[in-house]
């Protein structure tokens, strides 16, 4: 399960308005081995496209560079879709490669009837796909 704040929720939203119709995409740190998303990390997608996201790997390096100075590792990374619903596509799933991260995804398309935006956890390991419940709380 993730356990998640309203604030990052809503940042995180808020990233995938923001960049619509491109997708969004970043990161949420915290402290390693905690399983508690924290530090609100946007990314620019590098890809800068409607239906496919990627990391620049300069910003990347230096991200990962900066979370093993703080302790921290991605506990959640994160990416929009725009056009289909929050669930992992092929690519999504072969780039996937934290096993121990939460991979949210938002939709900013109303799919589902359920409204503005969707959104949804999962664990991808091994091109494996779980989804997983999402806990909002006001603080941890």
């Amino acid at each position: 399960m993730l356990t998640i704040t309203q604030a990052l929720v809503d940042q995180i939203v808020a990233h995938a308005r923001k960049d619509h119709p491109d997708e969004a995409c970043g990161v949420v740190a915290g402290p390693a081995g905690s399983d508690r998303p924290e530090r609100f990390i946007p990314m620019l997608n590098a890809a800068m496209s409607p239906t496919f996201y990627e990391f620049d790997s300069g910003d990347l390096l230096k991200l990962y560079r900066e979370m093993d100075d703080r302790d921290e590792e991605p506990v959640v990374i994160y990416h929009s879709h725009t056009a289909t619903e929050a669930y992992p596509s092929r690519t999504d799933i072969s780039y996937a490669n934290e096993p121990g991260a939460h991979y949210v995804l938002v939709s900013t398309a109303d799919t589902d009837g359920a409204g503005e935006f969707q959104f949804r956890s999962f664990r991808i390991v091994e091109g494996e796909v779980t989804e997983e419940d999402v806990e909002i709380v006001q603080a941890y």
